[in-house]
Protein backbone atom coordinates (compact mmCIF):
# COMPACT_ATOMS: atom_id res chain seq x y z
CA UNK A 1 0.00 0.00 0.00
CA UNK A 2 2.72 2.40 0.76
CA UNK A 3 5.01 1.32 -2.11
CA UNK A 4 1.85 2.23 -4.59
CA UNK A 5 1.74 5.42 -2.60
CA UNK A 6 5.06 6.16 -3.49
CA UNK A 7 4.40 5.71 -6.97
CA UNK A 8 1.78 7.69 -7.50
CA UNK A 9 3.48 10.67 -5.62
CA UNK A 10 6.60 10.67 -7.35
CA UNK A 11 5.81 12.01 -10.82
CA UNK A 12 4.57 14.89 -8.47
CA UNK A 13 7.72 15.00 -6.97
CA UNK A 14 9.65 15.85 -9.85
CA UNK A 15 7.57 18.29 -11.05
CA UNK A 16 6.75 20.43 -7.54
CA UNK A 17 9.80 22.31 -7.73
CA UNK A 18 9.24 23.92 -11.31
CA UNK A 19 5.03 24.30 -10.07
CA UNK A 20 6.55 26.25 -7.05
CA UNK A 21 8.17 28.60 -9.19
CA UNK A 22 5.93 29.31 -11.27
CA UNK A 23 3.45 29.89 -8.00
CA UNK A 24 5.83 32.15 -6.40
CA UNK A 25 6.90 34.01 -10.19
CA UNK A 26 3.65 33.93 -12.43
CA UNK A 27 0.60 32.77 -10.93
CA UNK A 28 0.75 35.36 -7.23
CA UNK A 29 2.41 38.48 -9.06
CA UNK A 30 -0.19 38.15 -11.64
CA UNK A 31 -3.01 37.96 -9.04
CA UNK A 32 -1.37 40.83 -7.17
CA UNK A 33 -1.14 42.79 -10.39
CA UNK A 34 -5.06 42.16 -10.72
CA UNK A 35 -5.93 43.27 -7.04
CA UNK A 36 -3.38 46.63 -7.63
CA UNK A 37 -5.11 47.65 -10.66
CA UNK A 38 -7.99 48.21 -8.50
CA UNK A 39 -6.62 50.42 -6.21
CA UNK A 40 -5.18 53.97 -6.15
CA UNK A 41 -1.78 52.91 -5.23
CA UNK A 42 1.09 55.20 -5.31
CA UNK A 43 4.22 56.11 -3.78
CA UNK A 44 2.64 57.15 -0.66
CA UNK A 45 0.54 53.91 -0.46
CA UNK A 46 3.65 51.96 -0.02
CA UNK A 47 4.25 53.90 2.87
CA UNK A 48 1.25 54.39 4.59
CA UNK A 49 -1.04 51.51 3.42
CA UNK A 50 -4.29 53.34 5.14
CA UNK A 51 -4.03 55.64 1.74
CA UNK A 52 -4.37 52.42 -0.54
CA UNK A 53 -8.25 52.55 -1.53
CA UNK A 54 -10.67 50.64 -3.46
CA UNK A 55 -11.49 52.76 -6.88
CA UNK A 56 -13.15 49.66 -8.62
CA UNK A 57 -12.99 49.93 -12.81
CA UNK A 58 -11.60 54.01 -12.49
CA UNK A 59 -8.34 52.99 -13.56
CA UNK A 60 -9.09 51.06 -16.67
CA UNK A 61 -11.83 53.65 -17.50
CA UNK A 62 -9.05 56.41 -17.50
CA UNK A 63 -7.22 54.10 -19.33
CA UNK A 64 -9.35 54.28 -22.56
CA UNK A 65 -9.44 57.99 -22.07
CA UNK A 66 -5.72 58.05 -22.16
CA UNK A 67 -4.64 59.71 -25.21
CA UNK A 68 -1.13 58.52 -24.51
CA UNK A 69 -2.10 55.22 -23.45
CA UNK A 70 -4.28 54.65 -26.79
CA UNK A 71 -1.10 56.39 -28.59
CA UNK A 72 1.02 53.35 -27.34
CA UNK A 73 -1.51 50.56 -28.11
CA UNK A 74 -1.72 51.55 -31.57
CA UNK A 75 2.03 51.72 -32.17
CA UNK A 76 1.91 48.09 -30.78
CA UNK A 77 -0.20 46.91 -32.89
CA UNK A 78 1.68 48.44 -35.72
CA UNK A 79 4.71 46.66 -33.98
CA UNK A 80 3.31 43.38 -34.09
CA UNK A 81 1.60 43.36 -37.61
CA UNK A 82 4.69 44.62 -39.11
CA UNK A 83 7.06 42.86 -37.02
CA UNK A 84 5.50 39.52 -36.05
CA UNK A 85 5.35 38.70 -39.74
CA UNK A 86 8.49 40.34 -41.13
CA UNK A 87 10.75 37.78 -38.42
CA UNK A 88 8.62 34.40 -39.13
CA UNK A 89 8.86 35.05 -42.91
CA UNK A 90 12.55 35.86 -43.02
CA UNK A 91 13.62 33.03 -40.28
CA UNK A 92 11.93 30.61 -42.32
CA UNK A 93 13.27 31.73 -45.87
CA UNK A 94 17.50 31.84 -44.14
CA UNK A 95 16.62 28.39 -42.52
CA UNK A 96 15.90 27.16 -46.19
CA UNK A 97 18.69 28.72 -47.80
CA UNK A 98 20.87 27.98 -45.09
CA UNK A 99 19.90 24.03 -45.07
CA UNK A 100 20.69 23.11 -48.61
CA UNK A 101 23.73 24.08 -48.17
CA UNK A 102 26.65 21.99 -46.66
CA UNK A 103 29.81 24.04 -47.16
CA UNK A 104 31.58 25.65 -44.37
CA UNK A 105 30.05 29.13 -45.59
CA UNK A 106 26.77 28.20 -44.64
CA UNK A 107 28.13 26.65 -41.30
CA UNK A 108 29.32 30.58 -40.83
CA UNK A 109 26.10 31.98 -41.56
CA UNK A 110 24.23 30.22 -39.07
CA UNK A 111 26.90 31.69 -36.60
CA UNK A 112 26.49 35.11 -38.40
CA UNK A 113 22.74 35.21 -38.28
CA UNK A 114 22.52 34.13 -34.66
CA UNK A 115 25.12 36.12 -33.10
CA UNK A 116 22.78 39.21 -32.93
CA UNK A 117 20.19 36.85 -30.77
CA UNK A 118 22.84 36.48 -28.04
CA UNK A 119 24.17 39.82 -28.21
CA UNK A 120 23.05 42.45 -25.47
CA UNK A 121 20.37 44.59 -26.27
CA UNK A 122 22.14 47.45 -24.79
CA UNK A 123 25.40 46.89 -26.91
CA UNK A 124 23.75 46.55 -30.22
CA UNK A 125 21.28 49.69 -29.50
CA UNK A 126 24.48 51.75 -29.06
CA UNK A 127 25.56 50.43 -32.26
CA UNK A 128 22.37 51.21 -34.13
CA UNK A 129 22.18 54.52 -32.70
CA UNK A 130 25.46 55.63 -34.17
CA UNK A 131 24.42 53.90 -37.76
CA UNK A 132 20.85 56.15 -38.00
CA UNK A 133 22.47 59.11 -36.52
CA UNK A 134 20.81 61.67 -38.77
CA UNK A 135 24.59 63.55 -39.80
CA UNK A 136 27.20 61.15 -39.21
CA UNK A 137 25.06 57.46 -39.40
CA UNK A 138 26.18 55.04 -41.94
CA UNK A 139 23.07 54.15 -43.18
CA UNK A 140 22.37 58.37 -44.42
CA UNK A 141 26.15 57.81 -45.35
CA UNK A 142 25.28 55.11 -47.83
CA UNK A 143 21.66 57.17 -48.90
CA UNK A 144 23.81 60.42 -49.40
CA UNK A 145 25.83 58.64 -51.82
CA UNK A 146 23.46 57.12 -54.08
CA UNK A 147 21.54 60.21 -53.72
CA UNK A 148 18.40 60.05 -51.84
CA UNK A 149 19.33 61.70 -49.16
CA UNK A 150 19.60 61.66 -45.27
CA UNK A 151 16.80 60.56 -43.01
CA UNK A 152 15.41 61.11 -39.15
CA UNK A 153 15.65 57.45 -38.66
CA UNK A 154 15.03 58.43 -34.64
CA UNK A 155 13.83 61.89 -34.89
CA UNK A 156 11.12 61.57 -37.60
CA UNK A 157 7.73 60.68 -36.10
CA UNK A 158 6.70 58.78 -39.37
CA UNK A 159 9.96 56.81 -39.86
CA UNK A 160 11.08 56.37 -35.66
CA UNK A 161 8.71 53.03 -35.36
CA UNK A 162 10.22 51.67 -38.82
CA UNK A 163 14.12 52.15 -37.80
CA UNK A 164 13.13 49.86 -33.95
CA UNK A 165 11.13 47.20 -36.19
CA UNK A 166 14.13 47.06 -38.72
CA UNK A 167 16.68 46.78 -35.36
CA UNK A 168 14.52 44.58 -33.43
CA UNK A 169 13.66 42.41 -36.22
CA UNK A 170 17.71 41.65 -37.07
CA UNK A 171 18.05 40.58 -34.00
CA UNK A 172 15.07 38.17 -33.59
CA UNK A 173 15.75 36.16 -36.92
CA UNK A 174 18.74 34.08 -35.26
CA UNK A 175 16.78 32.20 -32.64
CA UNK A 176 13.96 31.18 -34.72
CA UNK A 177 15.89 30.19 -37.63
CA UNK A 178 17.95 27.49 -35.39
CA UNK A 179 14.05 26.15 -34.36
CA UNK A 180 13.16 26.48 -37.87
CA UNK A 181 16.49 24.32 -38.91
CA UNK A 182 15.99 21.77 -36.15
CA UNK A 183 12.79 21.04 -37.74
CA UNK A 184 14.19 20.80 -40.99
CA UNK A 185 16.52 18.20 -40.44
CA UNK A 186 13.93 16.17 -38.96
CA UNK A 187 12.11 16.15 -42.67
CA UNK A 188 13.10 13.09 -44.29
CA UNK A 189 15.45 13.16 -47.31
CA UNK A 190 13.13 10.17 -49.29
CA UNK A 191 10.58 12.47 -49.51
CA UNK A 192 12.76 15.50 -51.85
CA UNK A 193 13.99 12.24 -54.13
CA UNK A 194 10.81 11.30 -54.33
CA UNK A 195 9.98 14.47 -55.38
CA UNK A 196 12.53 15.12 -57.75
CA UNK A 197 11.52 11.33 -59.70
CA UNK A 198 8.63 12.98 -60.16
CA UNK A 199 9.95 16.25 -62.04
CA UNK A 200 8.98 18.81 -59.25
CA UNK A 201 11.54 21.94 -59.22
CA UNK A 202 12.96 23.23 -55.92
CA UNK A 203 10.30 25.78 -55.28
CA UNK A 204 7.56 23.05 -55.59
CA UNK A 205 8.87 21.06 -52.90
CA UNK A 206 9.70 23.62 -50.51
CA UNK A 207 6.07 24.34 -50.98
CA UNK A 208 4.15 20.97 -51.14
CA UNK A 209 7.03 19.28 -48.65
CA UNK A 210 9.15 21.49 -46.32
CA UNK A 211 6.41 24.17 -45.29
CA UNK A 212 3.62 22.01 -44.60
CA UNK A 213 6.44 19.70 -42.70
CA UNK A 214 7.47 22.73 -40.44
CA UNK A 215 3.85 24.06 -39.61
CA UNK A 216 4.53 22.64 -35.91
CA UNK A 217 7.44 24.50 -35.38
CA UNK A 218 5.84 27.60 -37.48
CA UNK A 219 3.26 27.29 -35.32
CA UNK A 220 5.55 27.31 -32.27
CA UNK A 221 7.62 30.47 -33.68
CA UNK A 222 4.31 31.96 -34.65
CA UNK A 223 2.88 32.34 -30.74
CA UNK A 224 6.70 33.33 -29.59
CA UNK A 225 7.09 36.04 -31.69
CA UNK A 226 3.87 37.79 -31.49
CA UNK A 227 3.60 36.83 -27.32
CA UNK A 228 7.17 38.76 -27.45
CA UNK A 229 6.21 41.44 -30.04
CA UNK A 230 2.85 42.40 -27.99
CA UNK A 231 5.50 43.33 -24.85
CA UNK A 232 8.02 45.10 -27.13
CA UNK A 233 10.20 47.13 -24.65
CA UNK A 234 14.16 46.77 -25.40
CA UNK A 235 14.31 48.70 -28.46
CA UNK A 236 12.26 52.07 -27.55
CA UNK A 237 12.86 52.18 -24.41
CA UNK A 238 16.97 52.17 -25.04
CA UNK A 239 16.62 54.17 -28.39
CA UNK A 240 14.40 56.53 -28.18
CA UNK A 241 11.98 56.46 -24.60
CA UNK A 242 9.04 56.53 -26.62
CA UNK A 243 10.17 59.85 -28.87
CA UNK A 244 9.85 61.55 -30.85
CA UNK A 245 6.45 62.72 -29.00
CA UNK A 246 5.33 59.06 -28.10
CA UNK A 247 5.44 57.81 -31.92
CA UNK A 248 7.72 54.74 -31.09
CA UNK A 249 6.15 54.15 -27.57
CA UNK A 250 4.81 50.70 -26.48
CA UNK A 251 2.29 49.52 -23.61
CA UNK A 252 4.76 47.70 -22.51
CA UNK A 253 7.17 50.96 -21.80
CA UNK A 254 4.30 53.23 -21.34
CA UNK A 255 3.75 50.41 -17.78
CA UNK A 256 7.33 50.95 -17.04
CA UNK A 257 6.62 54.67 -17.00
CA UNK A 258 3.90 54.59 -15.18
CA UNK A 259 4.94 52.24 -12.73
CA UNK A 260 8.40 53.57 -12.01
CA UNK A 261 8.80 56.53 -13.05
CA UNK A 262 5.68 58.38 -12.08
CA UNK A 263 4.72 56.15 -9.24
CA UNK A 264 1.30 55.30 -10.44
CA UNK A 265 1.34 51.66 -9.12
CA UNK A 266 -2.78 50.70 -9.66
CA UNK A 267 -2.72 52.47 -12.78
CA UNK A 268 0.26 50.79 -14.31
CA UNK A 269 -1.28 47.46 -13.24
CA UNK A 270 -4.16 47.86 -14.74
CA UNK A 271 -2.51 49.00 -18.21
CA UNK A 272 -0.35 45.74 -17.43
CA UNK A 273 -3.38 43.79 -17.02
CA UNK A 274 -4.74 44.91 -20.62
CA UNK A 275 -1.91 43.83 -22.27
CA UNK A 276 -1.56 40.43 -20.43
CA UNK A 277 -5.12 39.99 -21.48
CA UNK A 278 -4.79 40.99 -24.63
CA UNK A 279 -1.69 38.60 -25.07
CA UNK A 280 -3.98 35.72 -23.55
CA UNK A 281 -7.04 36.54 -26.59
CA UNK A 282 -4.44 36.47 -29.28
CA UNK A 283 -2.82 33.01 -28.27
CA UNK A 284 -6.42 31.31 -27.94
CA UNK A 285 -6.78 32.65 -31.16
CA UNK A 286 -3.70 30.93 -32.70
CA UNK A 287 -4.50 27.89 -30.73
CA UNK A 288 -8.25 27.80 -32.28
CA UNK A 289 -6.99 28.71 -35.94
CA UNK A 290 -4.82 25.64 -35.49
CA UNK A 291 -7.05 23.23 -34.25
CA UNK A 292 -9.17 24.28 -36.63
CA UNK A 293 -6.59 23.68 -39.62
CA UNK A 294 -5.81 19.83 -37.86
CA UNK A 295 -9.15 19.00 -38.00
CA UNK A 296 -10.08 20.37 -41.45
Amino acid sequence: MKNNLMKKLMPYTFIFPALLLLILFSIIPIIVSLVISFTNLDITGLGNWGAIKFIGLNNFINLFNDSLFLQAVGNTLFYVVIGVPAVIALSLAIAIMINFGQNRFFKLMRLVFYTPSITNTVAVAVVWTFMYNPSTGLINNILNQVGLGSVGWLTDQSVAKIALIILAVWKAIGLNMLIFLAALQGIPKDFYEAAELDGASWWQQTIHITIPSLKFSIFFVSVTTLIGWFQFFDEPFVMTKGGPLGSTNSVALFVYQNGFQQSNFGYAASASFVMFAAIILATLIQFKLQNRQQNG
